[in-house]
């Protein structure tokens, strides 16, 4: 009895050995448990959790929990996790949030991993970069893409208008947008949701106007003059309801179901091109994707951008089935068929080549604007600094506030300056 006992324990042993070192593609054992983190829509969660059902059918003994949460309500989420010791394992990040994070030394360093377990060299340099912060790896690009104007063009046909294209001025833009309003063809109906509240707009706004959101030495890069202008823009299109009436806009929390696109308030919404497929999924009528207006002069605003990115917490206990995870997202046929191109278009020229010819046609109009808008973009700006996550609420609460009445343009523009200093000076 007692050798058979012995016998046992040696058994047991060598198991455990052996699942500790890992067998296979992954050191992924029974007890490997990660939880994943995302924001976005419904269609994001479940091709998410197709993607994680995958992974598992490939690795059975890896168990990936998932969750996904709106824009505004991620990051609180986030940081309440993140802070308390319980970060998810593997993290959807944002450009603008990824200097934030890893310079709180809260991200887990790639780079060892690099040609390993993440085969990402295809990606090239302009698409892994801007997921380095001082040079270390923080984040691997989920795919390409920029700002998009989403233009329902049923509604301007019914108008009799011809829709909003790209090239055209903000002040032809304003004038068809008041037009398609004033057609009256349907109840409480505007020609574009009010761009005051985006900071996508906003910052297209100022690189049309020489100016940055944020400058290289992480300071904010527009003065009150330079928002005043905006606001002023925009108080200007509520007079001629060119846009809707502040409590109609308020009504956007900043997610696709509440975009006032979807919510049948406007004829034009803007949001990110690779939010497309979301925003048809939900709109009825069919849409088009148009780049944003521009300056007389057409000097170009918009840039490409890694559209999200997917980090690694450092304090994760599964660090290396972690990364062999995300390499199956972006760089494995059946992790990249999974997510399709709603986060973007893939980074990996191998799998844009796979996946295209499954593409839907709102997948190929995808393609097709990031091709065509690649022609005249401007470079990638300086990364977000510390706090500067903080200000797109702050943007969107102090433009509602101008929209209301509350404060004039030039009220709104000082409160908005100096809170936004103030966000990126607590960091």
């Amino acid at each position: 009895m007692a050798m058979m006992t012995d016998r046992r324990a040696v058994l047991k042993s060598m198991a455990a050995s052996l699942v500790f070192m890992g067998m296979g593609r992954t050191a992924a054992s029974a007890a490997t448990k990660m939880r994943f983190l995302w924001w976005g829509s419904k269609e994001r969660n479940d091709r998410s959790y197709k993607a994680m059902a995958a992974y598992k059918a490939l690795h059975p003994d890896v168990s990936i929990e998932g969750e996904g949460f709106g824009w505004d309500n991620y990051w609180t989420r986030l940081a309440t996790q993140t802070a308390g010791g319980n970060a998810p394992d593997i993290i959807q990040m944002d450009y603008r949030y990824l200097f934030e994070y890893a310079r709180r030394g809260t991200l887990l360093d790639l780079n060892p991993y690099m040609g390993k377990s993440l085969k990402i060299e295809d990606f090239g340099a302009s698409n892994i970069d801007p997921g380095k912060v001082n040079g270390k790896l923080y984040g691997v690009n989920l795919g390409v893409n920029s700002t998009a104007s989403m233009v329902n063009m049923a509604a301007f046909k019914e108008a009799g208008l011809d829709a909003p294209h790209t090239g055209i001025t903000w002040e032809d833009y304003g004038d068809v947008c008041a037009k398609l309003t004033a057609a009256k063809k349907r109840r409480g109906f505007y020609g574009t949701q009010d761009g005051s509240v985006s900071e996508g707009i906003l910052e297209c706004w100022l690189q049309q106007h020489g100016k940055l959101l944020y400058t290289a030495d992480g300071k904010i890069g527009y003065n009150e003059a330079d928002i005043t202008d905006f606001f002023k823009f925009w108080a200007h299109m509520r007079q001629i309801k060119a846009c809707p009436p502040a409590d109609v806009q308020a009504l956007d929390q900043l997610t696709v179901e509440t975009n006032l696109l979807t919510l049948n308030k406007v004829a034009v919404g803007f949001a990110n091109s690779n939010q497309f497929i979301a925003f048809q999924g939900v709109v009825k009528e069919p849409l088009a994707l148009s780049a944003y207006p521009e300056t007389k002069g057409g000097k170009p605003g918009q840039y490409l951008k890694p559209s999200m990115l997917i980090s690694v917490s450092a304090t994760s206990a599964n660090k290396d089935a972690a990364v062999d995870f995300i390499n199956f997202l972006v760089e494995e046929k059946e992790g990249a068929m999974a997510l399709g191109i709603e986060r973007g278009i893939p980074a990996s020229k191998k799998i844009r080549d796979m996946l295209t010819p499954t593409l839907s046609d709102e997948g190929k109009k995808i393609l097709a604007y990031i091709d065509e808008l690649s022609k005249h973009v401007c470079p990638l700006p300086p990364p977000p600094p510390n706090g500067a996550g903080e200000n797109q609420l702050t943007l969107k609460r102090v433009a509602e506030e101008v929209g209301f009445g509350r404060l004039s343009p030039e009220q709104g523009a000082a409160k908005f300056v100096d809170q936004a200093a103030s966000n990126l000076k607590r960091g």
